[in-house]
C-alpha cells in the first residue's frame, strides 16, 4: 500500500449521549431533516407550481397482479399530486426477465423514466453509467432531493459513485436497506426433521460444502423425494462466493466477473493480503467446480439451475413451493421469518460467511433515472419521497391500508394474506426500509435489531473499490464473451472441470486476463490505505510517547471517540503532536452540540460516528499529508 495512517480509536464509554439532554428513557425518532435548499433559487418547486406529470417506474423480483396494481396505485397517486403534482406507471417485472427487459427497454430509447439497477447481476449500474444510459445526480440532490441525500449514509453514496459518462458521480440513488452481505445457506427445517435430524443442532454448527455429512443429507433427502427431486437449490454465482469465500469486484466485467479478491470468512476485515486474482486459476476455484461437479451428476442439483435460461426463474418457483433441502441465499435480517411465513415450512438460515460491507452494500439494489425520462427532476423528487417519507413507503411496499394490510395498536402491522399474496413487490429494490412499520411477526424493535445487525458489519480491507476497465476496454469485450461460454457451465456443475477448465483458463489468457488482473492491482495498491490502529483506553493519564512514535511513523492521525471532541481524546492527542511533531490530523467525535435520546444507529449517524465518518477523515488526512 502507499499511504499509511494511524487510526487513534478510543472506546472508554458506551454511547452516553441521552444523558446530556433530557431524564426520558423512551426512544425517539430521528427528527425531520430541513432541506440544504433554503432559497428560492435553489429550492424544489412546491406541487402546485408543478404540471403534472406520468412517471414510469421498471421493478423486478416481485408478485403484484393488475388489479391489485390498480387499487394500490389508486392510493398511491392521490398521495403524490398533493406532494409532486405527480402520477406513477410501475411496471412490475420478474427476475427472470430482468437483465433482458432492462436491455431492450434502453437501447430501445423506451420513454421508461425509472429502472431498478445493481452491480451483482451483469453490472447493469457501472456499465450504463459509462453507457450515457443514466442521469448523473451529484448536482441535482441538494434541489430535488435534500431529505434524500441527508438520510442515506455518507459511506453507501461513496460506494454509489461510479465513473460514468460524465466522469465520477452518482448515477443512482442506492437503496437503504440491507447494507452488508452475509452468504448463508437457506435450510428446509421441515425436511430436514423429517429426515431424521436435529434441526437445531444441524442448523448451529457449520455447514461444510465439501464433507461427507453433508453429501449424506443431501442423498438421504433424494432417496426420501425421489429421483425428480433436487435437493440442492443454487444461484450458481452466488455459490461459487460463498463456498470459496470471494468477493465481487466492482467494475470487473459487463457481465459476470473473472476477477476476485479473497477475504477471512470469520473475520472479513482481517487483511489476508490484498490481491486480486483471476478467480478461475486459483485451487479454491478448481476444488469448487469439481464438487459441484460431483453433486450434479448424483442428482442434487436440477438441470434448470444449469441454463441461464431458466436458472432464476426455477429457483423462484421452488422456493414458494419450499422442495428443496439446501439452497443459497444472501442474508436480508429477518429474512427467515419471512421465507417460512411465505413458504409455509421452517425456514432456517446457516451462516457461511460473517456480514462485511464492501461496494455491493451501496450497489446492490439502486433506482436510476434514465437519460431518456423527459421528468428527471420530478422522478428525483419522487424518490426523494419513498426514501424519506414512511406513508408513500408504506404504500409502495405494502400497499394499502384494509386492503393488503390493517394497523395494529403497538404501531406494527398485520398483513391481509389473500390480498398481500396479489401484491408483493420487492422491498430491498424499492427504497428505504428502515422507515416502514414493523410487522407483527417482526415485532415492535424489529427495525431496531435491523440496525444494529447491520451497523455491527465489518469492512473488507478493500472498501469501497471499484476497478476502473476502461483502459481495457477491448480484454474486458473479450473476457465477457469467454465468461459467457464457460463460467455459468463450470459454476454450475453442468460440465466436468477436467474437461473445460483447462480450455477455458487458456482463452482467458489469449483474452487478456493477466492484463486485467495487473490493472486492478494497480489500482487498488493505488488505492489503498494502510492503518496502525491504537485503542486509547485511557487518556488520563495518556501515553504521550505511543503517540509520537505514531505520528512519526505513518505522518498523520485521525482519532475516533463517543465523545466531545474538544475536551476529550482529539483535544489531548492534538496538545501532544502540535508541541512536538505536528502532522495532519482529523478527528472524529461529538462537535458542540446538545445530546439527545434514540437508537444507537440513529444516534451514531446523527453525531458522525460511524465507520464512514473514520474513512472520510483519514482521506482527508492523507490528503493534507500527500500535499
Amino acid at each position: 500500500m502507499k499511504k499509511l495512517l494511524a487510526l487513534l480509536l478510543t472506546l472508554v464509554m458506551v454511547l452516553g449521549l441521552a444523558a446530556c439532554g433530557t431524564s426520558t428513557t423512551t426512544p425517539t425518532a430521528a427528527p425531520e431533516t430541513t432541506p440544504a435548499a433554503d432559497n428560492a433559487e435553489t429550492a424544489a418547486p412546491t406541487a402546485a407550481e408543478l404540471e403534472p406529470v406520468t412517471l414510469k417506474i421498471w421493478f423486478h423480483g416481485s408478485t403484484v397482479t393488475p388489479d391489485a396494481s390498480e387499487k394500490v396505485m389508486e392510493s398511491v397517486n392521490a398521495y403524490l399530486k398533493d406532494k409532486i403534482n405527480a402520477t406513477i406507471e410501475p411496471i412490475w417485472g420478474t427476475w427472470g426477465d430482468f437483465d433482458q427487459a432492462t436491455v431492450t427497454a434502453l437501447a430501445g430509447g423506451d420513454k421508461v423514466d425509472m429502472y431498478f439497477t445493481c452491480n451483482w447481476s451483469a453490472d447493469e449500474y457501472n456499465k450504463y453509467a459509462k453507457d450515457g444510459y443514466w442521469v448523473k445526480l451529484d448536482d441535482m440532490l441538494d434541489t430535488y432531493a435534500p431529505e434524500l441525500k441527508a438520510t442515506i449514509p455518507q459511506g453507501i453514496w461513496d460506494c454509489a459513485e461510479t465513473n460514468g459518462y460524465d466522469g465520477l458521480g452518482i448515477y443512482a440513488v442506492p437503496g437503504l436497506k440491507d447494507t452488508a452481505t452475509q452468504n448463508c445457506w437457506d435450510v428446509n427445517g421441515t425436511l430436514l426433521a423429517e429426515l431424521g435430524y436435529d434441526v437445531d443442532a444441524v442448523c448451529a454448527g457449520h455447514l461444510d460444502y465439501y464433507s461427507p455429512e453433508f453429501e449424506e443429507m443431501l442423498q438421504k433427502a433424494k432417496d426420501l423425494k425421489g429421483k425428480d427431486f433436487y435437493p440442492l437449490l443454487i444461484e450458481p454465482v452466488v455459490l461459487e462466493r460463498m463456498v470459496t469465500h470471494s468477493s465481487i469486484i466492482t467494475g470487473d466485467l459487463s457481465s459476470g466477473s473473472v476477477l476476485s479478491y479473497y477475504y477471512d470468512a470469520e473475520h472479513p476485515s482481517k487483511d489476508i493480503g490484498s490481491t486480486i486474482v483471476n478467480k478461475f486459476a486459483t485451487d479454491e476455484f478448481a476444488k469448487f467446480a469439481a464438487k459441484t461437479y460431483e453433486y450434479a451428476q448424483k442428482g442434487f442439483i436440477s438441470p434448470s439451475c444449469q441454463s441461464t435460461a431458466t436458472a432464476n426463474d426455477y429457483r423462484t418457483a421452488t422456493q414458494s413451493t419450499g422442495d428443496y433441502l439446501f439452497g443459497t441465499q444472501s442474508y436480508a435480517f429477518g429474512c427467515e421469518l419471512d421465507f417460512s411465513n411465505a413458504r409455509g415450512i421452517d425456514v432456517r438460515m446457516v451462516p457461511e460467511t460473517a456480514a462485511y460491507m464492501d461496494c455491493t452494500s451501496g450497489q446492490g439494489a439502486m433506482i436510476a433515472i434514465s437519460a431518456t425520462s423527459a421528468n428527471p427532476e420530478r422522478a428525483l423528487m419522487f424518490l426523494n419521497l419513498l426514501n424519506t417519507d414512511p406513508e408513500l413507503m408504506t404504500m409502495m411496499n405494502y400497499g394499502t391500508e384494509g386492503f393488503t394490510y390493517n394497523k395494529n395498536s403497538d404501531g406494527t402491522i398485520t398483513f391481509i394474506a389473500e390480498n398481500r399474496a396479489n401484491y408483493s413487490p420487492w422491498t430491498n429494490g424499492m427504497g428505504n426500509v428502515r422507515i416502514l412499520p414493523p410487522t407483527d411477526a417482526q415485532g415492535v424493535d424489529f427495525w431496531d435489531r435491523f440496525s444494529a445487525y447491520y451497523d455491527a458489519a465489518e469492512a473488507l480491507p478493500m472498501g469501497g473499490f471499484i476497478f476502473d476497465s476502461s483502459e481495457l476496454s477491448t480484454e474486458a469485450a473479450a473476457l465477457s464473451n469467454v465468461y459467457a461460454e464457460y463460467a455459468f457451465n463450470l459454476m454450475s456443475g453442468a460440465v466436468n472441470p477436467d474437461d473445460v477448465l483447462p480450455t477455458f483458463l487458456s482463452k482467458l489468457e489469449d483474452a487478456g486476463i493477466n492484463d486485467f488482473v495487473g490493472a486492478a492491482q494497480e489500482q487498488l495498491a493505488a488505492e489503498g490505505i494502510s492503518a496502525k490502529v491504537i485503542d486509547m483506553f485511557t487518556w488520563k493519564p495518556l501515553d504521550e510517547q505511543l503517540i509520537l512514535d505514531s505520528a512519526a511513523e505513518c505522518g498523520a492521525i485521525v482519532t475516533a471517540e463517543n465523545h466531545q471532541v474538544k475536551v476529550g481524546l482529539g483535544s489531548a492527542v492534538a496538545n501532544v503532536v502540535i508541541k512536538n511533531n505536528p502532522v495532519p490530523m482529523e478527528m472524529v467525535g461529538v462537535e458542540d452540540r446538545f445530546g439527545q435520546v434514540g437508537a444507537e444507529s440513529f444516534l451514531r449517524e446523527e453525531y458522525g460516528l460511524t465507520a464512514a465518518h473514520i474513512v472520510e477523515a483519514a482521506k482527508k488526512a492523507i490528503d493534507r499529508k500527500n500535499g
